[in-house]
């Protein structure tokens, strides 16, 4: 078996629409879901983020998430990632002043843990019938959307990089889908 092969699905927009469709009426699922499509956040990320990392320093919800290597993965893995304005409003739907504590939250009000977040990953998108769906199908999907339209706004691939939390650029392009019909309609217009 291939790397590929163990590669989470990157979603398709239809998928992507009615995921979001289906939590938007759960503020907390939503805010997690949209931290996992809107801000590539692997599982750990999610469960490890705090509002002190999405606030300013005057205490309000800020435009960035300032992840601390802390909450991420390995050494380096802390990062500034702007706010997509429909996370944003899914997170402002969820916060409280104060900028403490967890963001995302079980049932009972506690932190989740990265499995705990999985399992609700793992869950919902079986119950949407998603074949080869996982936690990090939403990071995989966010990686792959950005890689396509960076360069359209002045960016490169070591910007996509950077906000995955990669060390290595080639970590980075190991996440991004190919798309057939753009690498023809690139070759025709050439």
């Amino acid at each position: 078996m291939t790397g590929l092969a163990k590669q989470a699905k990157t979603l398709t927009e239809a998928q992507v629409k009615a995921v979001v469709n289906t939590v938007k009426d759960t503020p907390m699922t939503h805010a997690m879901v949209l931290l996992s499509l809107k801000a590539g956040l692997r599982a750990k990320e999610v469960a490890s983020l705090t509002w002190a990392m999405a606030c300013d320093a005057e205490g309000n919800l800020g435009d960035v998430i300032a992840l601390q290597n802390v909450a991420s993965k390995g050494k380096r893995g802390g990062r500034v990632i702007p706010m997509n304005g429909e996370l944003r409003a899914a997170l402002q739907a969820l916060w409280t002043p104060g900028c403490s504590g967890p963001v995302i939250r079980s049932a009972r009000g506690r932190q989740m843990n990265a499995n705990a977040v999985t399992v609700r990953f793992h869950r919902l998108y079986a119950s949407l019938g998603f074949t080869g769906a996982s936690s990090h199908s939403g990071r995989r999907t966010f990686i792959t959307k950005m890689a396509r339209r960076i360069v359209t706004v002045g960016g490169s691939l070591k910007d996509v990089q950077e906000l995955a939390g990669h060390a290595s650029l080639s970590t980075t392009q190991r996440y991004i889908e190919s798309n057939a019909d753009a690498k023809r309609r690139a070759v025709e217009a050439a």
